[in-house]
């Protein structure tokens, strides 16, 4: 079954032609990184305004690089949401045009779900399996998630973040430390050999005992810690002093130090047979190593889709879609974005 999967939700022009849920044939993103990157994050406007320029260009050369026609296609899937409307609007209007021209299934996709199959993707073109139920920890710059997954396609929301996404908290704190956007991969860098325990962090604990996160209290942690002691941002991440490298390894060491003690102490009430992190964030050093090591302590196997995979993009859209087709999910013609819409 041969699926076109299209990908908009935020700020990367995605699409990719997936056959049956896990060969990629193509895989292309238009980045919008050096657009934004001067305001030190994504601008709606201007996102969905580039969008725009790239749908058409994009879907041409994943079908080109696919060595197919549309008439090939045995379904279209899209990203309904959650994300950014405008930008979701492209991505929805496009896939309806197209499967609507060619007379094709339209499938919606859940931006979330395409993470959590993404290294179902992964596995299944290693000839592998991911053994289920499983727990997955959705990590990105607008979700911080814990799902159970009992199997493809179904999702039990676990816990989420109650203020901030993780890697909107990196943004920020590489944003106040003019250290450019996106700020999770320079953080990620800086942190590469520095002083992670130079400042001790306070993790915030969720007192009614779930398995929710709490993102600004840290955020705002590393302000008064910059106003305390006059650090000054940085003309250039390439010129960050020990200082800042330190503060920001520090700062990386709690984040991710959160993730996992709420996914570990997840995993031990629920039993699953393995572990799943994806998601943006799931590209980050500390991160993959930590997560790999909680898996290790709990006996389990951990799947972590590859960094092409990770961030946004369409083949986890289309394997998602491929995954959908075969729960009998598709979309009418007055399918809409729907910028909040939930996983369930």
């Amino acid at each position: 079954m041969i699926v076109l999967g299209i990908e908009t939700s935020c700020d990367e022009t995605a699409a990719a032609v997936v056959v049956d849920g896990h060969d990629v044939r193509s895989n292309v993103i238009a980045s919008q990184v050096d657009l934004h990157a001067r305001f030190g994050g994504v601008v709606p406007e201007l996102a969905s305004r580039y969008h725009l320029e790239n749908i058409c260009p994009v879907i041409s050369k994943a079908m080109s690089d696919a060595g197919l026609a549309y008439p090939e296609l045995d379904a279209v899937a899209v990203t309904q949401g959650p994300g950014l409307i405008g930008s979701l609007l492209v991505g929805v209007q496009a896939a309806k045009a197209i499967a609507f021209v060619h007379g094709k299934p339209l499938i919606p996709v859940h931006h979330i779900a395409g993470h959590v199959q993404a290294p179902f993707l992964s596995a299944a073109a290693a000839g592998g399996s991911i053994p289920l139920p499983a727990l997955a920890l959705v990590v990105s710059g607008g979700h911080t998630h814990l799902y159970e997954v009992p199997e493809e396609g179904s999702y039990r929301l676990v816990g989420r973040t109650r203020d901030d996404a993780a890697g909107e908290a990196f943004d920020k704190v590489a944003k106040l430390m003019g250290l450019g956007y996106p700020g999770g991969p320079v953080i990620d860098r800086l942190s590469q050999g520095a002083d992670d325990h130079a400042i001790e962090f306070t993790i915030a604990r969720i007192k009614d005992g779930s398995s929710d996160y709490s993102f600004s209290g840290i955020k705002t942690a590393v302000l008064l810690h910059v106003r305390r002691h006059g650090i000054q941002p940085v003309a250039s991440p390439d010129d960050a002093p020990q200082e800042v490298r330190d503060l920001v390894a520090s700062f990386e060491r709690a984040v991710v130090t959160a993730l996992l003690r709420r996914f570990k102490a997840a995993a031990q009430e629920l039993s699953p047979r393995s572990l799943i992190v994806t998601g943006g964030v799931a590209a980050n050093t500390r991160l993959r190593r930590e997560a790999a090591r909680t898996a290790e302590s709990l006996g389990l196997p951990i799947f972590i889709p590859p960094i092409a995979l990770s961030t946004d993009n369409a083949a986890m859209i289309g394997a998602a879609g491929f995954v959908g087709f075969r729960m009998g999910r598709r979309a009418g013609w007055d399918l809409n974005a729907s910028p909040q819409l939930p996983l369930g």
